[in-house]
């Protein structure tokens, strides 16, 4: 008897919507794409650093399997973390690049 092989598509699963939702109703101007990046992330089975930078070419790495997303031509940025091997990724931030740069981005 052959082997039988399964291919499973998993979904990312993504944590916190309601801080996303949060952030918009004050900086209603980057509604939609945060909506878009959300839609995106839900459907997506990101496998590795590497995939995303080829989708996102300008991702930012930290360490710990964080992510910068720049949104709205870098006027906020979203950092989240993500588990590559579960599916899960997580909003650990969302402001405005001056917020950014006011916060240690590598341990929130």
């Amino acid at each position: 008897m052959g082997n039988l092989f399964i291919f499973v598509e998993k979904n990312m699963r993504v944590v916190a919507k309601g801080v996303l939702r949060e952030f918009w109703k004050v900086h209603q101007d980057c509604e939609q794409q945060l909506k878009a990046w959300y839609n995106e992330a839900e459907k997506a089975d990101w496998k590795s650093p590497e995939e995303l930078k080829r989708l996102y070419p300008k991702i930012s790495f930290l360490k710990a399997n964080r992510a910068i997303f720049n949104i709205k031509g870098n006027k906020y940025r979203l950092i989240v973390k993500i588990n590559y091997d579960y599916g899960i990724v997580w909003i650990r931030f969302i402001g405005t690049h001056e917020e950014y740069v006011r916060i240690n981005a590598e341990n929130i």
